[in-house]
């Protein structure tokens, strides 16, 4: 599978909240940090479990791709997320570097604008 169509699959298994399909796209030895909300895991089950703990706390969380930069080996995807929080709609821009190896992600970098979202 070319990294666009990964990508692209991962994307669309995100914004279903499909935890088994985002999941599957993963290299069993996976990072995710977050470096914006300082949040690093590591290891296909727990960041298995840290994703689902995020679409519980956010079940209306949706990112619309802006651009994407893909190499041999990984890709850089800028996105914008919208999600509500207490009623209040929030939207922010994000970027993540994503390494694959063997035709999975390897590493999820977040870079976000998340600590100070547009509102309304």
């Amino acid at each position: 599978m070319s990294i666009e169509r990964l990508i692209g699959e991962y994307n669309d298994a995100w914004n279903r909240q499909d935890l088994d399909a985002v999941a599957s796209l993963h290299h069993p030895d996976i990072v995710f940090h977050n470096h914006t909300a300082a949040e690093r895991v590591e290891g296909a089950e727990a960041v298995r479990e840290h994703i689902g703990r995020i679409f519980a706390a956010w079940p209306d969380l949706r990112f619309t791709g802006r651009s994407l930069r893909v190499g041999a080996d990984f890709a850089v995807s800028e996105w914008t997320a919208n999600a509500t929080r207490d009623g209040e709609r929030l939207e922010w821009d994000g970027v993540d570097v994503l390494p694959v190896v063997d035709g999975r992600i390897a590493r999820k970098d977040v870079y976000s604008s998340s600590h100070a979202p547009r509102r309304g």
